[in-house]
């Protein structure tokens, strides 16, 4: 039995919402369960799954729908009532009108309105919605970035620092000039007079130029040292910033100049044999020297919408041919993002993939069920795949990935061939999943993981390279 409920006027995380629909299927009588904003393609969906077009009928982006199919009208009554009581207020699916309402009243009051759209922060040293548990110390962190936030974290953690604040803004804070980095501006004003912070490290995807500009000249004016990372832009030419700021490639770099500055150790690299370009150049050797003739592709599978983003840009940069869904390049863009075409890294926690499910970094399935279904790729040379621990995330994403690697690796082997598998884990030994654990299995079902994301990258760049010379 199918029932809709829509809620006029109602604004809600689509994090939560996922977590929601999540806890919704697995109460009793609850075949499936959809709790998601009315946006056109929400609604689209929704009537292809066989629910009312009535019923649907006039429900706006503006508007929650609540769908659920159970057994009979009192599970139906059951689920939705459930549904009601967890329900609280958090802020997706604001309009950019509302948005820039919303942060300059925010401004006037002294205010930090975080969002809409952020999914990652660390107040006080307390880890809100996806986070990490990290130690306090001295680097501040303003995000337009949600795993970018985390990674970042993460690694000042590793590295032996630690974080006084980590404040997300929400992804348009700084890449639309009308919103102008309202938050961000307010975020790096609050740790510039904050004793705890003594450097300062912002992270965006690609911002507007004139709002990328007012950012580096906010930091420069406050009078500590700060490291910039905008992904996928090129750092300014040499004397046309601050001094005091400076601009990492990668998120790696980011974390560690900020340790660097902070006043710690320089950190070392984490893991023998995988520090320099020869280390890196002997492990992609190793693992090329097992391919059959053919492998030469690269896949991506990401959960992490920022570290796929990190990975699809270097990659593009190295091979000039790189399809995703999140590719600005309207040549790249996956034609169907359901199906992957010669080199291609998935962001698996787009909206696309997720309505009605939760993000596949709470439920791995997303991910697992789109690397089975292309096990039989016979062109497929390297998987590159990253896992994310911490607050939101499922309990052991490691061990439910495995299954569907080891499938992938073996259905190689039985065309002849070899599958290398790089990884890399963001999280620290604070969490509840393990950071050891999680490391130790996949290392266990064959995996080789890096120490960043970007080395991961790095490394599976190199294995192609190197099957494309062959």
């Amino acid at each position: 039995m199918k029932k809709l409920s829509v809620r006029k006027d109602s604004y809600f995380d689509s994090v939560f919402l996922m977590l929601l629909s999540k806890k919704l299927k697995e109460s009793g009588g609850v075949a499936d369960a959809v709790v998601a904003m009315g946006t056109p393609m929400n609604l689209e969906l929704l009537a292809s799954q066989g629910y009312s077009a009535a019923d649907l009928a006039g429900a706006t982006p503006n508007d929650l729908v609540m769908a659920v199919d159970c057994a009979d009208e009192s599970a139906v009554k059951a689920a939705l009532d459930a549904a009601a009581l967890l329900l609280e207020l958090f802020s997706d699916n604001v309009s950019l009108e509302d948005e820039i309402a919303l942060k300059e009243l925010g401004r006037e009051k002294g205010l930090l309105v975080m969002g809409p759209d952020c999914g990652t922060a660390i107040i006080n040293g307390k880890p809100l919605c996806f986070a990490n548990m990290v130690r306090r110390g001295p680097v501040g962190v303003v995000a337009a970035s949600g795993t970018g936030l985390q990674e970042v974290t993460c690694l000042v953690d590793r590295f032996g620092s630690g974080i006084s604040q980590a404040i997300g803004t929400g992804g348009r804070d700084l890449k639309n000039a009308k919103v102008g980095g309202i938050t961000m501006l307010m975020g790096i004003a609050a740790l510039s007079r904050d004793p705890e912070t003594k450097v300062m490290v912002v992270i965006s995807k690609p911002p507007a130029a004139d709002v990328a500009d007012k950012v580096v000249a906010a930091l420069g004016a406050a009078g500590k040292p700060a490291v910039v990372h905008f992904i996928g832009r090129e750092a300014p030419a040499a004397g046309s910033a601050p001094t005091s700021v400076r601009f990492a490639g990668n998120l790696e770099e980011a974390a560690s100049m900020a340790v660097a500055l902070a006043g710690g150790a320089a950190p070392g690299h984490e893991a023998a044999g995988t520090a320099d370009a020869a280390a890196v150049d002997r492990i992609a050797a190793r693992e090329t020297a097992r391919l059959a003739k053919g492998q030469r592709y690269l896949r991506g599978y990401y959960t992490g919408g920022t570290v796929a983003d990190e990975a699809m840009i270097l990659l593009h940069r190295l091979t000039g041919r790189v399809f995703s869904n999140n590719q600005t390049d309207k040549a790249f863009v996956l034609p169907d993002p359901k199906r992957s075409v010669e080199h291609t890294v998935v962001d698996l926690g787009d909206d696309m993939f997720t309505l009605g499910r939760p993000h596949p970094m709470i439920d791995p399935s997303t991910r697992t069920e789109r690397i089975l279904a292309e096990v039989d790729d016979p062109s497929i040379a390297v998987v590159l795949v990253d896992v994310v621990l911490g607050y939101g995330s499922h309990e052991d994403p490691a061990g439910a990935l495995v299954p569907a690697l080891v499938a992938a690796r073996q259905a190689a082997v039985k065309r002849g061939g070899y599958l290398p598998i790089v990884a890399s884990v963001i999280g620290t030994g604070g969490d509840f999943q393990g950071f050891a654990g999680q490391v130790a299995t996949l290392e266990a079902a064959g995996c080789i993981v890096m120490p960043s994301n970007f080395r991961a990258a790095k490394l599976a760049a190199r294995i192609v390279e190197m099957a494309a010379a062959r």
